[in-house]
């Protein structure tokens, strides 16, 4: 590969950022919103038009993959980027959050996470080396560490427990991630809400050393006002010409909010999934679908998008096909959200780079409080 793995910064405007992620796959433009295609796919949308909405790179999951159909089987298959028909860069995540929502399914050791499979009650074992071994097998251009990210709320004896384990972890992933050209390796900052802790990891890390740096731990139940207060500090703890990741985030007010304290990269399974569930993203906040308001109305969605959803289709049929439980309900719902995510993430890269990004944030937020006017 001639290309390498590089990050530039083209602009800033206050502690927000934008530039770009060069991959052998190509360019990310950040701040990124990825997709998630958990088992290969993002479900309800084609490849092809998850591109069209304007996606630069999906996340896959190492948890699930290794399940079903297996990391060896997409191997000899030509890898994930082959196998799912997505040409561009894909972040793979540890499986780490997965294996910690399992519960009693798990057993943590310093080894490793020793769990059943939620598909057949299989046993597994996870382990920094074995989470390297599953994404090199995927083909991931982008790795993350291994991690253990204890649910809050939880005691600050726990979560430093659990945040020094983590780090541990780290520098075994690093180890066994090896040396790859092309491919990056991102550090996880863990910590949970408490500030000794976060500098603490991001001081580990950055011993370590990594491509880019996530901050996890965080949208697992402390809520936005806590998610905010860590985010007012972590992201300044991680170096300044890396990038940086937020895991798991989120609704649109969430992403605003992180990119202004320095968020570069974000992932969240909001939008397809509440197109699945007739839940509708706009500028004006969310549209539920479902409510009989919306059966006799002829305007789209939003007015304003240029998504196949509102270009072609009515409130009135989307709540019909909705509640007929029609399959194309969720593929346009699902459309229409992750077209409207990389419409936000367009919009605030276009002004951080003009430095207008505090009025951006301020018409955000009013049209947000305007709301969804009633129908006709």
């Amino acid at each position: 590969m001639s290309v390498n793995f590089s990050f530039q910064v083209a602009a800033t405007d206050g502690r927000a950022r934008t530039g770009h992620i060069t991959t052998p796959r190509g360019e990310i433009r950040t701040p990124a919103f990825m997709p998630v295609g958990t088992a290969a796919t993002v479900k309800a949308m084609m490849p092809e038009s998850v591109a069209a909405t304007g996606a630069d790179v999906l996340l896959g999951n190492t948890y699930h993959l290794m399940l079903r159909p297996t990391a060896e089987r997409i191997a000899a298959l030509g890898g994930l980027h082959k196998f799912m028909n997505w040409p561009g860069p894909i972040l793979t995540d540890s499986g780490g959050f997965q294996v910690m929502s399992l519960a009693d399914l798990r057993k943590l050791t310093e080894e490793g996470v020793a769990f059943r499979s939620h598909i057949d009650g299989s046993k597994h074992m996870l382990s920094p080396e074995r989470s390297m071994e599953i994404q090199a097998l995927l083909g991931s251009d982008i790795v993350m560490c291994f991690d253990e990210c204890p649910a809050l709320p939880a005691t600050d004896k726990a979560v430093a427990e659990s945040m020094e384990l983590s780090m541990r972890w780290a520098r075994r992933s690093k180890e066994a991630f090896g040396d790859r050209p092309g491919h990056a390796l991102f550090g996880i900052q863990q910590g949970g809400v408490t500030h000794e802790l976060r500098a603490a990891s991001a001081e580990k890390l950055k011993d370590i050393g990594f491509h880019g740096y996530a901050i996890g731990g965080l949208a697992v139940g402390e809520g936005q006002e806590a998610m905010f207060g860590v985010l007012d500090y972590a992201p300044d703890m991680l170096p300044k010409d890396k990038p940086r990741y937020l895991m798991g985030v989120g609704k649109p007010d969430d992403i605003v909010g992180a990119v202004a304290r320095g968020v570069d990269m974000m992932d969240c399974v909001l939008p397809s999934r509440s197109g699945r569930t007739g839940q509708a993203w706009t500028r004006r906040g969310q549209i539920n679908i479902k409510n009989a308001r919306h059966a006799d109305d002829p305007r789209p969605l939003d007015a304003d998008c240029t998504c196949p959803a509102c270009r072609n289709y009515s409130r009135a049929y989307l709540h019909h096909v909705f509640r007929a439980q029609e399959m194309i309900s969720g593929m346009l719902l699902t459309w229409h959200n992750l077209h409207y995510y990389q419409e936000l993430m367009a919009g605030m890269r276009r002004a951080i780079a003009d430095g207008e990004f505090d009025a951006w944030q301020a018409v955000f937020h009013a049209l947000r409080q305007e709301g969804d006017i009633e129908p006709l």
